[in-house]
């Protein structure tokens, strides 16, 4: 049976691969190792392999491991839809929250950082898919998140994400990323500061390798690091 450790390293292994394909610098792409439903001694033992950056999909899981974790300097990302009215409890804890998709948001986390004394960055959920299951901003309603981003006090906009839907083969995704990083492109000709636009988080266990190769920052690993998760009915 693998170990936590040696998953990691398999995974790092793959990245670095992928990007070296693409002409990329392996340390251009974060791995952030997605703990969701797993117990908080697996995140010790991803720590303990030299990991710092975990995931989270839901604030109140999210919270109890930040907790119990108190005593290691880990970086923790909230990945999942986040409800506005639970912004305040998100922003103080969560170094990078990759799910913005309202200007409403947007502007509840930039207060609620601003109160704690955080400077949380945030990536802004497109959605490229129009999956009914699914969140995120419609690409003609980005360019308004970037104008309410420009009036943010605290919490800084520094890039996109995105969710294909789930693929067949890691190739079903390319389309999405690809189209993901020619928006990225497109805003930054149209004169979108490159700050609010330097991180791509796509790709996930059954893609991040073709997600690294269109350009991805962050890929986000549950499963290929943690293993197959079970969760009680």
């Amino acid at each position: 049976m693998s170990t936590i450790a040696d998953r990691l390293a398999g995974v790092r292994e793959r990245i670095a691969a992928a990007a070296r394909s693409a002409g990329r610098d392996p340390s251009s792409v974060l791995l952030i190792a997605v703990s969701k439903t797993f117990p908080i001694e697996a995140v010790r033992e991803a720590y303990a392999a030299g990991h710092r950056d975990f995931g989270e999909n839901k604030v109140q899981e999210g919270l109890q491991k930040i907790v119990s974790s108190a005593d290691l300097p880990i970086r923790w990302h909230l990945l999942g839809h986040l409800q506005t009215n639970k912004a305040r409890k998100a922003a103080p804890v969560f170094a990078t929250i990759h799910s913005v998709d309202s200007v409403e948001l947007l502007r509840k986390l930039d207060a609620a950082a601003a109160e704690a004394g955080r400077t949380p960055e945030l990536l802004i959920q497109v959605d490229l898919a129009g999956e009914a299951t699914k969140f995120g901003v419609a690409p003609g309603d980005v360019p308004s998140l970037f104008e309410a981003a420009a009036a943010l006090t605290a919490a800084r906009v520094v890039g996109l994400m995105t969710l294909p839907p789930i693929p067949e083969s890691p190739e079903d995704a390319r389309p999405y990323f690809t189209r993901l990083r020619a928006l990225r492109d497109e805003w930054l000709a149209s004169g979108v500061p490159a700050p609010m636009l330097r991180e791509l988080s796509m790709g996930m266990s059954a893609d991040f390798e073709v997600a690294v190769q269109e350009g991805s920052t962050m890929v986000r690993v549950g499963t290929a690091i943690f293993g197959s998760r079970y969760v009680q009915a």
